[in-house]
């Protein structure tokens, strides 16, 4: 336990280390991808099992948000809901996935059935809507970091679908166009939020092994769900 607080330098600096050795970007996975190595199913496979995760972000996010007593906070972490979930004639993020998923080929009905979600996703992915429930709203917010250490990787992602995967309908790509400028904000949101409320030592702490446990969860339990086997060494967005 860390019982002395650290400084907030210290503090962020030990959140940027789990960041550089944990994020996702780093799994064979988005490595094959971001060179245009899948082919079409296992890209429909990480489609189709990611999409579990995106229903489940907003569930996550209402979460933080029943269990923080701040109204400034809550007036703040709210879009994050209504970006996911959209409004009325606004189909917000989950709906572009289901765009993505068409465009890739996948029926809307097969997206939303989730037949092709794999043990290990939806273990991860349930596990991380508990721990949102479960946990002080601090770390919750920590765990949500993990778009900080990677802020271009949508704009990777987004050049990498236009110019290696031809077959996917452009149409389809609205979910990461969106994502390039709402996942700098989001981050920035968070890092802040953090900084600010986690400052004993016992919470800085559990921040960061939030956010290693987050950043493993994505980086195996979804991102391997669509590997080629050779690639893939545990169930792992």
């Amino acid at each position: 336990m860390n019982a002395m607080p650290w400084d907030e330098n210290t503090f962020l600096a030990k959140l940027r280390e789990v960041g550089a050795s944990a994020y996702h970007d780093k799994h064979p996975f988005h490595v094959l991808m971001n060179s245009g190595r899948l082919a079409p199913e296992a890209i429909r496979v990480w489609v189709s099992n990611r999409f579990y995760y995106q229903a489940n972000i907003p569930v996550k996010d209402a979460a933080i948000v029943s269990n923080c007593p701040l109204r400034e906070v809550r007036r703040l972490w709210i879009h994050r809901i209504i970006d996911h979930d959209g409004t009325q004639g606004e189909e917000g993020g989950i709906g572009a996935w289901l765009g993505l998923g068409e465009a890739c080929g996948l029926s809307r009905e097969e997206l939303l059935a989730g037949r092709q979600v794999a043990p290990g996703v939806r273990f991860a992915v349930d596990a991380y809507v508990d721990f949102a429930r479960r946990q002080p709203w601090p770390i919750a917010v920590a765990s949500s970091l993990t778009e900080l250490f990677a802020p271009d990787l949508m704009a990777k992602r987004l050049e990498a679908f236009e110019r290696f995967y031809p077959w996917v309908q452009p149409r389809g790509l609205e979910y990461f166009k969106r994502r390039v400028t709402q996942a700098r904000r989001d981050s920035d949101e968070a890092l802040r939020l953090t900084l600010a409320y986690c400052v004993t030592g016992e919470m800085q702490a559990a921040a960061v092994r939030a956010l290693e446990n987050h950043g493993r969860a994505r980086r195996w339990s979804l991102a391997s769900s669509g590997l080629p086997p050779c690639c893939s060494s545990e169930p792992a967005c």
